[in-house]
């Protein structure tokens, strides 16, 4: 019994030791945001909201923050679109190569980014589409169709037994292909449809290696605008930047789970 509570005490431990070596750099740049100073500070006497003020005047971060809002909405919902069927013909079917074109719809994760944005720049070149937003959502599509897929992959593997049931009863009272798709599939994966969507569209929004190669003036994302500031100068409102997408991640995973449900969306449990 007293090596059971010893393992359970350094076990303890362990997991506050790392959950605040990971923690440890966010909770930095959030008392910096916070400074009231030119240069990058911890504030020790008192707080100031000057730089997230300077933020909210600042028309080149707000303009790249809607690009990359509308930019993750538009491109995880073509590579949710996208995915599904796939999806849905990799879970459900055995068949001859089945296992080749997994890896190959998986290939996009084993291409380093900074190949795919030199790839990306010399097509959109060739098309005349260089610098445009959709060529934008079409780069960033290719590259989170990944985390969608295996996502919704896992909700057709978790409601395996009960979609097979429930479209066969569907079909046997004369509902048509589309109606018992819409009714009785849809529904059962939303969970992985949703999870699929949300960890797309965050790795979107974070995307920078390939959008450089791939944007242009009118069309720069936040983390483009971030790099950007930094390679010019650093003071504290790329801090305030940080802050503000951790506060609006916050909010978002908060809300979703008052109104669905995290354990629903990222695990898929009932």
């Amino acid at each position: 019994m007293k090596n059971n509570d010893r393992n359970g005490a350094v076990a303890l431990l362990f997991h506050l030791l790392f959950m605040g070596f990971i923690l440890a750099p966010l909770v930095v740049v959030c008392l910096v945001a916070f400074t009231p100073n030119d240069f990058l500070s911890i504030p020790t006497r008192h707080f100031s909201l000057r730089w997230f003020i300077s933020l909210w005047g600042d028309d080149d971060f707000t303009s790249a923050f809607k690009t990359s809002l509308l930019l993750g909405v538009c491109s995880a919902t073509l590579s949710s679109a996208l995915a599904l069927p796939a999806a849905m013909g990799l879970a459900r079917y055995r068949f001859p190569g089945r296992d080749t074109i997994n890896a190959f719809l998986l290939s996009p994760l084993m291409i380093p980014p900074v190949v795919l944005g030199i790839a990306f720049l010399r097509l959109f070149t060739l098309i005349n589409m260089g610098g445009s937003f959709a060529s934008l959502v079409a780069c960033h599509a290719l590259l989170i169709f990944p985390y969608a897929l295996r996502l919704i992959m896992a909700g057709f593997a978790d409601q395996a037994g009960q979609s097979g049931e429930a479209e066969h009863a569907a079909r046997s009272l004369g509902a048509g292909r589309w109606t018992t798709f819409r009714r009785i599939t849809l529904p059962m994966i939303v969970p992985g449809l949703v999870g699929g969507w949300v960890l797309a569209f965050i790795n979107s929004f974070d995307e920078l290696t390939a959008t450089i190669f791939v944007a242009a003036p009118a069309t720069i994302t936040l983390p483009v605008r971030i790099y950007m500031s930094m390679a010019e100068t650093v003071d504290p409102m790329v801090a305030a930047v940080s802050t503000a997408i951790i506060a609006l991640t916050l909010v978002a995973m908060l809300v979703l789970d008052r109104i669905y449900g995290l354990n629903k969306v990222l695990v898929g449990n009932h």
